[in-house]
Order: C-alpha cells, then structure tokens, then sequence
C-alpha cells in the first residue's frame, strides 16, 4: 500500500473538486484513507504519468504531450510529481 506523504494529500484535499462533484475528504486522515482505498499513485514526471494511462489502458485519443495533465484524475503535486486518482 503507498503511503502518501503531506504535500500530496495537501494537494488532494485541495483539488479533490477537479475530479469528484462534491469532497470526498474533510481531513488529511480521511484523504489518505481515501487515496489508498482507490489504489492512487504519485509518479515522478510526465512520462511516468503516460505510461500508467498506458498500463492501465486509459484512453488517450487525440491527446500529446502534456495535454495528459489535463485529464481530470491527474493532479499536479507541484513539487515535479504528479498524483492518479481513478475517480
């Protein structure tokens, strides 16, 4: 199971809205439970984000470059990571 450091639950409980029409988590404890109960992966750059799409067979038609970073359960950690969340 991953363990999910602050920034990136700061990150989530900051953006949950992007993916999710109303919050899924009030506290950092309720976000990282959130996050490990759905299997979310932080990666390290951008090709790491292309190659999860990829492996988990997430359709990225008529996508290039970082057009991926606007995909809705992509969000950027701000530190160069970038946190998957399949809503």
């Amino acid at each position: 199971m991953d363990e999910f450091d602050d920034v990136v639950v700061r990150c989530f409980l900051k953006k949950q809205r992007q993916l999710f029409p109303e919050n899924v988590a009030e506290t950092p404890e309720e976000a990282e439970a959130f996050l490990q109960d759905c299997f979310a992966v932080v990666v390290d750059s951008l090709k790491e984000v292309w190659e999860f799409f990829e492996e988990e067979g997430i359709d990225t038609e008529g996508m290039k470059g970082d057009d991926i970073l606007k995909a809705e359960e992509v969000f950027d950690v701000g530190d160069g990571r970038y946190l998957i969340v399949e809503g």
